[in-house]
C-alpha cells in the first residue's frame, strides 16, 4: 500500500485548488437546521463555519445561498450549484450523490410532549401517530417506511422550530432530530425544558456530509477538494477553536 506523506498531501491539496480556483465552488443549504445551519446563528451556524472555514483555510473560494431544502437538494442535482450540506447518508442519495468525509457524526431522537414516552427501540407505539418532519429532510429507514405504509401521518413544515411549537399547539405528535437540533428547536419555543421529553433510545450513529451531484462534470475533483479541505481543517488550531467557541456557545444557552 502506497502511504502519503504530510507534504504529499500539501502538494496533491495545491494542486487541486489551483484547479479549482478557476471556478469558485457554489454552495447552497437551507435554513433552520439549528445549531448547524441557521440564518440566525453567527456565521450560518457550526456546520456551515466548518465548511467555510475548511475551504477558506485551503485557499478555495466559495460562496454559500440559502434556499429551502428540497430545491437546493434538486439544483445541486441538477449542477446548478457544486455541493450542498450537511446530508445524512442514504442508499437513494447515494445513487446520484458522492459523500465528503464526515462533517460530524450525531444520533437521532424521537422528541414529544412530556408524558408521552417514545421510544426508537418500540416503534410500535408510534401508529396512528402524527410525525412532523421538515420538508427536505430524510427520515430514518423504519420511520419512512411506516410512513409509505399509511402507519403514521406525516407533517413537513419548513423548519423544525415550527416543529416544537406544533407539538405545544397539538397539531404534531413528535418530531425526530439529533440533540443538538432538537434541543435548539425546544429551546426556540421559549418554554421550559420540563414540558418536553427526548426519547432515551435512539437511532444510532449517523454522519452529516457535504455531498456533489455524481452528474457533475468535475464531481471526482470538486470531492477530492473538498474532503482534503475537510482533513487540512480538522487537524488545525482554528477547527479546535470553533469546536470550542461552538461549546462554550451551548454551555451558556443551558445556564439561561
Amino acid at each position: 500500500m502506497i502511504r502519503t506523506s504530510r507534504f504529499g498531501w500539501l502538494v496533491l491539496l495545491l494542486c487541486l485548488v489551483a484547479r479549482a480556483e478557476a471556478n469558485d465552488l457554489r454552495l447552497v443549504t437551507g435554513d433552520g437546521y439549528a445549531p448547524f445551519t441557521s440564518k440566525e446563528l453567527p456565521g450560518g451556524g457550526l456546520l456551515a463555519q466548518v465548511v467555510e472555514q475548511a475551504l477558506g483555510q485551503a485557499h478555495v473560494a466559495s460562496s454559500l445561498d440559502w434556499l429551502p431544502w428540497s430545491r437546493g437538494l434538486r439544483m445541486t442535482q441538477q449542477g446548478k450549484y457544486d455541493a450542498t450540506f450537511p446530508y445524512i447518508r442514504t442508499e437513494a442519495l447515494g445513487e446520484q450523490f458522492l459523500f465528503s468525509e464526515p462533517l460530524m457524526v450525531v444520533r437521532q431522537h424521537l422528541f414529544s410532549l412530556a408524558g408521552r414516552a417514545y421510544e426508537v427501540d418500540d416503534l410500535s407505539t408510534l401508529s396512528g401517530r402524527r410525525l412532523c418532519y421538515p420538508l427536505g429532510w430524510q427520515l430514518p429507514t423504519a420511520i419512512q417506511a411506516m410512513v409509505e405504509q399509511g402507519r403514521l401521518l406525516r407533517h413537513a413544515p419548513k423548519g423544525l422550530n415550527e416543529c416544537a411549537r406544533l407539538l405545544l399547539l397539538g397539531r404534531d405528535d413528535f418530531f425526530i432530530a439529533n440533540g443538538p437540533i432538537g434541543a435548539a428547536a425546544l429551546a426556540a419555543t421559549g418554554q421550559p425544558a420540563s414540558r418536553f421529553r427526548r426519547s432515551r433510545s435512539s437511532f444510532g450513529e449517523i454522519s452529516l456530509h457535504v455531498i456533489v451531484s455524481r452528474a457533475h462534470p468535475r464531481a471526482e475533483q470538486l470531492m477530492q477538494t473538498i474532503n482534503l479541505s475537510l482533513l487540512q481543517f480538522r487537524g488545525s488550531d482554528r477547527h479546535l477553536r470553533l469546536l470550542d467557541a461552538y461549546l462554550e456557545a451551548r454551555d451558556r444557552q443551558a445556564q439561561r
